[in-house]
């Protein structure tokens, strides 16, 4: 690589500049996020016992959402990114019903958990909504060249 344009390009990613992943921008992994370390957070006063057990399950299931819009977002294939918002709407699934158990143990309160539900949901719906477009704009890709009469 040229030496001018490697030190410019060397400056211009040195300054204080954030940067995005693409799925950053989108609303479902930001909310995904935000509930991630939300249930982060609750765990933290969850008792000792539960340690490896309720607390890990919570734990993993919420990260897993955002871990797999991220990683369906960023695949390359139609079918591989469905396949990620699929197991991204099945973790957040999960991750509502160990809600529901921190419920019944009354480590939250029904408000809390209702609250959490309700936002999973909105992500739930919002992952359909993405699988629906990314199925759209298969259809459409595959019909390019395609003479209709």
């Amino acid at each position: 690589m040229n030496k001018v344009i490697e030190s410019k390009l060397v400056n211009k990613e040195s300054k204080d500049i954030k940067r995005q992943a693409g799925f950053e921008k989108l609303w479902i992994w930001q909310e995904a996020h935000r509930l991630m370390i939300e249930i982060a957070e609750i765990c933290k006063g969850l008792p000792r016992d539960e340690r490896f057990r309720l607390r890990d399950q919570i734990e993993r299931s919420s990260s897993s959402v955002c871990d797999n819009i991220a990683e369906g977002y960023s695949s390359y294939y139609y079918n591989d990114k469905l396949k990620g918002m699929n197991n991204a709407r099945k973790e957040a699934g999960e991750t509502q019903n160990h809600i529901r158990n921190m419920e019944g143990k009354n480590y939250i309160d029904s408000k809390s958990a209702d609250t959490l539900i309700g936002l999973y949901e909105k992500v739930i719906i919002g992952i359909n909504s993405f699988k629906n477009y990314i199925i759209e704009k298969r259809e459409n890709d595959s019909h390019k060249g395609t003479r209709r009469t």
